[in-house]
């Protein structure tokens, strides 16, 4: 199968090395051209992914017309807040009916939509579906066992994709919930802050479990008020997701909030890291769904208030459990 990856960052160019392992014909798409001349004639992504050889039959390219047109599968993992302008730009070149996956973990600031709605709004008629789970892409290139999900409501659909991204010690379940799966997935960003922000604090591994527990109650209970379902929150795209996330020091986002909890500022974090870090966005886009279901979600919008500048991460967690009296433990708080 000709596979196209929109995105050379950590994840999408280790998608399109196992994509190529597969013996897929896989063509990586990079915004910037001196990466795509690296990957092609270096076998390497050094800003992403520097010590990990790349599989010599990948291919990159920086011409994005090129990349659509050699798509028979198109995976996506560009930031959030560039997927729809860069599937806007794909479409005219693109093959009708062909699926389309999102690797991207986030919400669209402004629509508040998931990344498979932008893909169904922006290219209807093609399956549109989400890979997601604890997959941290340093770890699946040095070859350790990972287990990731393939959403989609089209079971057909996700077994033949489950077949595609199969691969050695990378075990693809299927999930027809693709509302739990995407929320879970954007969430787990913004409690991976919290968790940070309490590492860098030294406040203790109690909290940190604390927030971690009490964050998954959030995404669940903002999940299920969309319309998911609540099992699929205690698995791989919600549970696994999180943990990964909140702990590995490989995390963009528990970093960004361990420099917080440092007393650092959030613009000089970013500016330093050169990288996305999507739960800085995403939880704008969550405080608002909050508010549209009537939702407490006091870890969010504790983190939107650090993010936006009004508190300090300090004052933040100096207040949080005073300000939220705890009822029972199945309560979203």
């Amino acid at each position: 199968m000709r596979v196209t990856v929109l995105g050379a960052g950590s994840w999408g160019t280790t998608v399109a090395s196992i994509l190529t392992r597969r013996d897929h014909e896989s063509l990586i798409w990079a915004r910037s051209p001196a990466t795509a001349d690296e990957i092609n004639a270096k076998h390497s992504n050094e800003r992403y992914l520097a010590g990990f050889p790349l599989p010599g039959r990948l291919r990159a390219t920086a011409d994005l017309a090129e990349a659509a047109a050699h798509a028979e599968l198109l995976v996506v993992g560009v930031p959030t807040g560039a997927f729809r302008a860069t599937l806007e730009q794909v479409r005219p070149d693109l093959h009708p009916w062909i699926p389309v996956v999102s690797l991207s973990k986030g919400l669209e600031r402004d629509s508040l939509l998931r990344m498979t709605e932008v893909i169904k709004q922006v290219l209807p008629g093609h399956p549109a579906a989400a890979l997601t789970g604890p997959n941290l892409a340093k770890e699946i290139m040095a070859g350790m066992a990972a287990a990731t999900v393939i959403a989609t409501e089209d079971l057909t659909v996700a077994t033949a994709l489950q077949e595609v991204f199969r691969r050695g010690l990378l075990r693809v379940y299927t999930n027809h919930d693709v509302i739990g799966c995407e929320v879970g997935g954007a969430l787990k960003n913004v409690v991976a802050i919290a968790t940070g922000i309490a590492q860098g604090l030294g406040v203790g591994d109690n909290t940190r479990a604390g927030v971690i527990s009490r964050g998954l109650a959030e995404l669940t209970t903002l999940a299920v008020a969309m319309g998911g379902e609540p099992t699929t929150l205690a698995g791989l795209a919600g549970m696994g997701d999180l943990v990964a996330t909140c702990i590995s020091p490989q995390s963009r986002n528990r970093h960004v909030g361990e420099q917080l909890g440092r007393g650092r500022k959030l613009d000089d974090i970013l500016a330093e890291m050169g990288q996305v870090a999507e739960g800085v966005k995403t939880v704008h886009a969550a405080v608002q769904l909050a508010d549209q279901y009537e939702l407490a979600m006091p870890i969010t919008r504790t983190i939107h208030r650090v993010v936006t500048g009004e508190i300090t991460a300090e004052r933040a967690y100096g207040g949080l459990l005073r300000a939220h009296p705890a009822g029972h433990e199945s309560e979203p708080w």
